[in-house]
């Protein structure tokens, strides 16, 4: 073992060196604020500029601090928005913000480009075998059973029902406190915490209670947090070889990861196994189970149902608490960040939610703060204002910044771009916000025009009854692939959109949110899911209600694009 060590110490040291001394070579050739990289890279396409053994690494180290922007750089400047990337120690990669690629990979070609090996090898010890980290005949099983369970009406009424309490019990009590109190309120943790306990009492059934200052702060959550953060430190890292030597020798982070990740196992077996005894009694006791007679609406329990073995539903229920534990907060963060900066949009917003009360009956806005949201899924599908709103969010600031696949055989992309065995194919939501090919002159700025000015569904019966999904409907996913496209289309998108709009309703109503620092740009960190680097510190201030002054509530009136 020492000396195993020691010949990896003696190689990474050599490597320094070769690093080293190439940057020192090649610095006074660095042109470009891409690194000397945003044209053709020597290996047959544009990217970074790449060299024998040791790839792109160089360019790659300049811009670590910058690799969002690097990356969008590269992209816009590239012909075809696609990018080839050699990495050392890793597959050649190609990265696309070209929707015609994206469509290809997710839809037209999807059998060739399955997650992969590498990408499973990164997420396998906490996902396992669950539907976000398998492949093929595996994939398709797990995808036919949640297919079933998230169209089912007893788990969309549970998460309305947690969401309501949640935000009468917790929420709104504490932004209530703070508006008394005139402290500073971390936004993005206070959300966080929310969607923690929400997404656990709509997979598990039980409320870890995040958000309840009362209580210590849930082993759980915190065994998430830890491990997600290594995980995407793994996915991050240069040379896969690193992480992967410190797991076989259960060193440094990774013996980290091992141990929270027991953790995380441990409670959610132990769930299981209390469920199952749970279901056993309601059984002998003749109640009866499948929703009636005292039987659960939670995943969990309905997964149990299904009669799956306790290690698939161990796999399932982590790999849709890691889903839906950082997307939701992750946008809401950014929302109400883009808010504060466009504040006619968000009177707009507000005249939207005032109306939709109104219409509903549920009383006057702002309320006291036991007051419930009073709506109905069919009232948060009719927000289209709201629902722009959220789509331009994640338009600049996606909750996942890019997504990557394996090629199972040869292809080429739709721009002519070549694809070989085993190559990793990625395609970059971030840098696909950004590209003014795809979204005009304006794509840096924060538009709701370029969501409402889009038909609201014709002829469809369906989408005339829905006029936020019919806007959606009007942008391609390939285009704005935020919940992917194709057969992997994300199965949550709508109660995604439905906690979003609950959370937006239930603070901006009561709360205005005002900024520590006005001046401050904060900076997005693309881990596994993206976060506000240093948080959203805003202080809270009561509502005082006003009249509605537009038509937002019908997503024809006043001038709704900000730069």
């Amino acid at each position: 073992m020492i000396c195993f060590m020691a010949w990896f110490v003696a190689a990474w040291s050599c490597l320094l060196v070769v690093v080293m001394v190439s940057s020192m070579r090649l610095s006074r050739s660095a042109s470009s604020s891409c690194g000397s990289s945003c044209g053709h890279g020597g290996h047959g396409g544009w990217g970074p500029r790449s060299y024998p053994v040791i790839g792109c690494l160089v360019a790659f180290y300049r811009n670590r601090r910058r690799l969002l922007d690097w990356y969008t750089e590269m992209l816009a400047a590239s012909p075809s928005q696609t990018i080839v990337v050699d990495r050392l120690g890793a597959r050649r990669t190609v990265v696309t913000a070209n929707p015609a690629n994206v469509e290809h990979i997710l839809r037209a070609r999807f059998a060739n480009y399955p997650k992969g090996k590498p990408f499973t090898d990164v997420l396998g010890d906490l996902l396992g075998m669950g539907i976000f980290n398998v492949d093929g005949e595996l994939w398709h099983a797990q995808r036919k059973l949640v297919s079933h369970e998230f169209s089912a009406r007893a788990l969309r009424d549970l998460e309305v029902t947690v969401l309501e309490a949640e935000a009468r019990d917790r929420l709104v009590p504490a932004l209530a406190a703070a508006s008394r109190g005139g402290g500073v309120v971390d936004m993005q943790d206070v959300l966080r915490r929310f969607a923690f306990d929400v997404i656990c009492r709509v997979s598990l059934g039980v409320d870890p209670g995040c958000l309840d200052p009362a209580l210590p702060a849930p082993r759980l959550a915190a065994a998430f947090d830890t491990a997600a953060g290594i995980i995407a430190r793994r996915g991050a890292a240069p040379v896969a070889a690193v992480w992967k030597v410190k797991r076989a020798l259960d060193a440094g982070s990774e013996r980290r990861l091992r141990e929270e990740i027991g953790v995380i196992h441990e409670a959610v077996m132990g769930l299981i196994r209390s469920r199952r005894k749970e279901r056993a009694l309601l059984l002998v006791n003749g109640n009866g189970v499948g929703g009636g007679g005292g039987a659960r609406s939670d995943l969990l329990s309905r997964m149990i149902e299904c009669g799956y073995p306790d290690e698939a539903i161990r796999d399932m229920v982590i790999s849709f608490i890691m889903a839906g534990r950082d997307t939701t907060s992750s946008a809401l963060t950014w929302f109400f960040w883009l808010l504060m900066r466009h504040r006619s949009v968000e009177a707009q917003v507000l005249d939207e939610i005032a109306a939709t009360r109104r219409a509903r009956g549920a009383g006057e806005e702002g309320g006291d703060d036991g007051e419930g949201e009073g709506l109905d899924l069919d009232d948060y599908r009719r927000m289209r204002v709201l629902h722009a709103a959220l789509c331009e969010t994640m338009r600049l600031y996606p909750p996942v910044a890019w997504d990557s696949k394996h090629a199972a055989a040869d292809d080429v992309l739709p721009d002519g771009t070549a694809v070989g065995r085993g190559d990793r194919v990625t395609y970059f939501q971030y840098g696909m916000g950004r590209m003014e090919a795809i979204w005009g002159a304006d794509a840096a700025d924060f538009s709701l025009d370029r969501w409402l000015s889009l038909p609201r569904g014709g002829g469809d019966g369906a989408a005339a009854a829905s006029p936020a999904a019919a806007a959606f409907a009007g942008v391609s996913p390939f285009k704005y692939p935020v919940f992917q496209g194709g057969p992997r289309t994300c199965l949550g998108k709508e109660m995604a959109f439905v906690q979003m709009k609950f959370v937006a309703s239930a603070v901006l109503r009561r709360f205005e949110l005002r900024p520590v620092d006005e001046g401050r740009t904060p900076a997005f960190v693309p881990l596994m899911t993206a976060h506000m680097a240093g948080g959203l510190n805003v202080t809270v201030r009561r509502r005082t209600p006003a009249p509605a002054t537009s038509t937002a509530a019908n997503g024809t009136g006043g001038e709704l694009t900000s730069s």
